[in-house]
């Protein structure tokens, strides 16, 4: 029996255009209602969460920053891993000969140097909070909790990844969050760390946790639960890693993977 589901939030939980769905609401309220408990990870920062915790009545830990910092829903850090120094400086310049754009985040402060950079505004959308425009980074490259690489050519982003596997290794995990971000942070701050967390956090066997998610940073999550689901607009090699495909985040796509999967109403 399943008692706990981990969702990824964009690209799942909420759809293209960031809101959550009605289905999706009452979805999680009935799971609250059945004593499953309900968590969160995401690319994210913590503060970019916020504006779920009351319409969802989340009580569980929120794993930002695909787990590099736990907070309590009212933002209390519990846990955090932070990208060494000196692999900050390093995956900085790695990301940057790319001609990647890069943002870096700390627990609470988002950092651009070009704030009409890719999808700047769109994050600040996603995350409802502004950026803040710096000359350098040479000041904000310490206790860093992700960095990410942005750009709409998408074979860069691949590459940047493929090189920062090669160069840097198990001292940060790379990861692309969205074809056009790639996500780089503290090697223990990735979506199966998150299962590992909430299954001794809720003292739960991880066969007792299902994970839901649409991307391949997903997948790891996937790998250490005992139920996995992909969306059906998540990529063909995250739907071949996960047990079960729901439709997509623009089809209720959430709603339906609770329903059949977890609650089991469904066929």
């Amino acid at each position: 029996m399943i008692k706990l589901l981990l969702s990824d939030v964009d690209g799942t939980l909420v759809g293209p255009d960031k809101s959550l769905a009605p289905s999706t609401v009452e979805a999680v309220h009935a799971m609250h209602d059945a004593e499953i408990h309900f968590a969160v990870t995401s690319g994210r920062p913590p503060r970019g969460m916020e504006m779920l915790v009351d319409p969802l009545a989340i009580r569980a830990p929120l794993a930002g920053f695909n787990g590099g910092l736990f907070v309590e829903p009212g933002m209390d850090v519990i846990d955090e891993h932070l990208v060494p120094d000196d692999l900050a400086a390093q995956a900085l310049e790695l990301i940057e000969s790319f001609d990647l754009s890069v943002w870096v985040y700390q627990a609470r402060e988002r950092f651009v140097r070009d704030p009409d950079g890719p999808h700047v505004a769109r994050e600040t959308h996603t995350v409802q909070f502004p950026p803040t425009v710096v000359g350098s980074f040479d000041d904000v490259a310490t206790r860093v909790a992700k960095i990410v690489g942005v750009s709409d050519d998408h074979d860069a982003v691949a590459a940047a990844e493929s090189a920062a596997h090669a160069q840097l290794g198990d001292h940060v995990s790379a990861s692309r969050s969205q074809p056009y971000y790639l996500d780089v942070t503290h090697p223990q701050a990735n979506k199966g760390c998150v299962v590992q967390f909430l299954s001794e956090r809720y003292a739960l066997a991880t066969d007792e946790i299902a994970t839901i998610g649409d991307m391949p940073n997903d997948v790891l999550m996937f790998a250490h639960s005992g139920l996995s689901i992909a969306m059906g607009n998540a990529h063909r090699e995250v739907q071949r890693a996960a047990r079960h495909v729901t439709t997509a985040n623009d089809d209720d796509g959430f709603a339906t993977a609770v329903e059949r999967f977890i609650l089991r109403r469904g066929g």
